[in-house]
Formats: C-alpha cells, sequence, structure tokens
C-alpha cells in the first residue's frame, strides 16, 4: 500500500500542550518551543497494557531509525491502575522495556484530556508546524503509520531515510498476538471491572474472606482457592497456597501481577490443565511452572506450543491457526504462589485497544 502524500493528510488541529505533565522520564520537560520544527510522534502508553506493550517494538524501531534533529517520539504515561502512578515503578518498567525517548508522566490525565484520548495505545503524529495531521488507535497498521511518518519526515527535510520499511523484532510479552484461536478477552480481578467470577456466593468486598472454586469452570470464567481480600482493582493474598483457576481459549496469558510489599519477592506456580505448561511456559515461568513476582508489572504465563498437524489441539498455537484442521480447545490454568501478600489487578489474552472505563 502506498502511504498517502503530505497534502492527502487531514488537518486534525494543533498538538495540544503537554504542560499538565506531574513529571518526565528521560527528557526534561518539553514545551512548544522545544517540539517546534520537529515531526512529532506522541504516543500514549501505561506500562502493564499488553496492547501498548505489543506496539513498543515498532516505537523503538521508528526512534532508532528516524531519531535525530528533526524527530522526536515522547511518550506519555496515563495510569489505568493505583500501581501505575507510583514512579518508581514507572521508571524501573521504562528503564527494563529500554525506553530511551522521553517520557511525559500523566497522573492527573491532564494531557489525556487536552487530547481527547480514550484508549492505550494511541499514536498522534504532528508536522513541524505542530499540526496533527494522523492518528491512530490500537495496535496494527503499523506500515501505515511508518508511511505516514516517513511522509512527514520528507517535508521537513530529514535526509537518509531509504527505502525501507523497519523490521520490528518482538517476543514475549511484546509478540504480536494470534488473533485467529483467540476466545477469550481481558479480565479484571478487582470488583470494579470484573466479570464472570465463578467462586461459589461470588464476592465478599475489601474484606478477608476464604473462597473456593466450583466443580468445573465454563469458559472465560475464573474463580479464587483460598483467603483473599477482593478490592475495587485488585485481589490481594493474605495466607499461603492460595489460587487463581481460569479457563481460557488463547496462546497467551498473562497476569497483572506484583508483591504487595515493596521490594519484596513472592515464588508462584503455574499448571495448564493440571499438569506443568512444559513447552507451553511463557517468559516468566520454567517448564515446572515455576516463577517469581516481585515489582507490579504484567507476567507472562503461557504461551502455548504448535502442536502438530496429526495430533489433538488441547491449547491454542503460535502457528496461525487456520493450518490445523481444528480449533484449539479451552484450557484451564491454575496460579499457585507460594506465600502470602501477592496482589493481582488484572489477566489478559486482550483485545487491540484498552479503553479506559469510567468508575
Amino acid at each position: 500500500m502506498t502511504p498517502p502524500s503530505v497534502v492527502d493528510l487531514p488537518d486534525e488541529g494543533y498538538l495540544p500542550s503537554l504542560s499538565g505533565a506531574t513529571g518526565w522520564l528521560n527528557s526534561p520537560p518539553l514545551t512548544a518551543a522545544h517540539l517546534q520544527g520537529k515531526v512529532v510522534l506522541i504516543n500514549f502508553c501505561t506500562y502493564t497494557c499488553v496492547n501498548w506493550l505489543r506496539a513498543l517494538p515498532y516505537l523503538r524501531a521508528w526512534n532508532e531509525a528516524y531519531h535525530g534533529p528533526g524527530f522526536v517520539i515522547i511518550g506519555v504515561h496515563t495510569p489505568e491502575f493505583d500501581i501505575e502512578h507510583d514512579l518508581d515503578n514507572v521508571g524501573l518498567a521504562i528503564e527494563n522495556l529500554r525506553v530511551d525517548y522521553p517520557i511525559a508522566i500523566d497522573n492527573d490525565y491532564a494531557i489525556w484530556d487536552a487530547f481527547g484520548n480514550r484508549c492505550w495505545p494511541a499514536f498522534y503524529f504532528a508536522d513541524r508546524h505542530g499540526q496533527i495531521r494522523h492518528h491512530h488507535f490500537g495496535e496494527g497498521k503499523y506500515e501505515q503509520s511508518e508511511g505516514v511518518l516517513r511522509r512527514l519526515l520528507t517535508e521537513v527535510g530529514s535526509g537518509g531515510i531509504g527505502d525501507d520499511l523497519v523490521s520490528a523484532q518482538s517476543c514475549g510479552v511484546e509478540a504480536p498476538a494470534d488473533w485467529d484461536s483467540l476466545r477469550s478477552p481481558e479480565n479484571y480481578l478487582g470488583y470494579g471491572r470484573s466479570e464472570n467470577f465463578a467462586s461459589p456466593d461470588g464476592a465478599v468486598l475489601e474484606t478477608p474472606h476464604v473462597y473456593v472454586a466450583p466443580a468445573r469452570l465454563a469458559l472465560n470464567h475464573w474463580a479464587l482457592l483460598g483467603e483473599w481480600t477482593v478490592r475495587v482493582q485488585s485481589a490481594v493474598l493474605h495466607q499461603a497456597e492460595g489460587r487463581i483457576a481460569y479457563r481460557f481459549h488463547a496462546r497467551d496469558l498473562h497476569l497483572v501481577m506484583g508483591a504487595a510489599t515493596p521490594g519484596a519477592s513472592v515464588r508462584f506456580r503455574v499448571h495448564l490443565d493440571g499438569r506443568p505448561p512444559g513447552a507451553a511456559h511463557g517468559t516468566h515461568v520454567d517448564g515446572l511452572g515455576n516463577g517469581r513476582a516481585r515489582q507490579p508489572q504484567l507476567y507472562h504465563l503461557v504461551a502455548s506450543v504448535a502442536p502438530s498437524p496429526s495430533e489433538p489441539s488441547r491449547s491454542s498455537s503460535s502457528i496461525p491457526a487456520s493450518r490445523f484442521t481444528r480449533f484449539p480447545s479451552a484450557s484451564e490454568v491454575t496460579f499457585r504462589p507460594s506465600r502470602r501478600h501477592l496482589s493481582h489487578h488484572r489477566h489478559t489474552s486482550s483485545p487491540q485497544a484498552n479503553e479506559r472505563k469510567s468508575s
């Protein structure tokens, strides 16, 4: 597809001010004067969002390929969870994720509201005059977005762009989703946005309670076992050997979690259909299902392996499902922390964009 020329791109208004930022990472505060004459890509993010994490390889690649006096990427970190308001958490995540372009901290949602933004990730492309000429919400359409970027850079006179688009390398939590086999949406453990909670008698809010699991879970239903407190944004474990059971249909499974006590770590174990995950383990788990949660972040628990076409398909594959004669069946995962005081926020195998919901 041939990207549109600059003259074909609409004028979507001036780039709003970034003065509402409550802090900055990787840069001093940037103002309109700093951005004058530059092509600017504004990217709204929040560090536990799997949709943003899957777009991150392209942001890194664009920053490396086109970085120069005529171009800047600015991430706007607008938090979804309380843990993402903590600047230490954000700074550690940005460092671990190898993000070296400027990040504006938007804890008060001032920049989000100025843009009228509504989801993570979101991309806004502004020309050298400060006019927004293109936007995109969610994952995907990276070639189109890069085409717009290249056209705007040509207008500003950036040389040495070359003919080829970037090649973005991704794995683990950053790997593209297997949309063909995805049957399980994002869900939340906190009662503010949770769906399909299946422990008998439901959740007891803001109070420690001993939960049990039903005999069988329906697809996309989940349950707690052990003593937990279900809060508006999270579920907190109080005694060792608590569990989360979830029946899902997807290649990958992730969980936002962390030790409830800063600086602590918690060992956990993942079972898939009652067994260690083996080759289907995620990047934060070994073949026996063992892992360790430290700082609050998105943990990659399951990454199902492609079966041979002649074998029954128990869980979704890293090879497109259209290559198999039957779709994978749902799998049940059991998550078991081995000590108390673990806080969980969200499990996801997720849509293409994460929209902010009013509470």
